[in-house]
């Protein structure tokens, strides 16, 4: 079974905690991009945002994800939220010689299990929920053009997603 996934969706939709376990599963490699940026930026990805400003953030996240979309060999990659904002990356992601999977789950459903997180530069705004939506609204129909799968992640637990994305997988054989 070719064990090469990536994962899109919106910040707190899941990606790294399915990623980080599908990959323990499929035993391949796991790649945070974010986690990867700020590596490479040698900060974090919100200070670099008020340094450089989200264009230059976007140049950097785009040569690295392209970078790792043109790697050959197994590997779950997660991807951050913004990434399908570009088309070269969504192209790059469907070229990426694997599946994408889009872990879809509502802005409601995102804001119950991240509105306690002052990590996410997303979420210090005045009404976080309706940043939410308004994010949604406009990343929803990229990340369906970004992926081969949608992956409803509203009431399965980690397990049972990472379950659907391996039954998933083995049907792409």
């Amino acid at each position: 079974m070719r064990k090469r996934c990536s994962l899109v969706g919106m910040p707190g939709s899941g990606k790294s905690t399915v990623g980080r376990q599908l990959a323990r599963r499929l035993n391949v490699p796991f790649i945070d991009l974010d986690q990867r940026l700020e590596e490479v930026l040698g900060s974090t990805i919100r200070q670099y945002f008020e340094e450089k400003g989200e264009e230059a953030f976007r140049e950097r996240e785009a040569t690295l994800l392209a970078e790792l979309t043109s790697t050959p060999g197994d590997m779950i990659l997660s991807t951050g939220g913004g990434a399908v904002l570009r088309e070269d990356n969504r192209t790059n992601l469907l070229a990426g010689g694997g599946s994408v999977m889009y872990l879809r789950a509502s802005p409601d459903e995102i804001f119950k299990r991240i509105r306690h997180d002052k990590t996410r530069p997303l979420l210090q705004v005045a009404n976080p929920l309706q940043r939410l939506r308004d994010l949604y609204a406009v990343r929803d129909p990229l990340y369906r053009a970004a992926s081969h799968y949608v992956i409803e992640t509203g009431r399965p637990t980690v397990n049972t997603l990472v379950n659907m994305i391996v039954m998933q997988l083995e049907m792409d054989q």
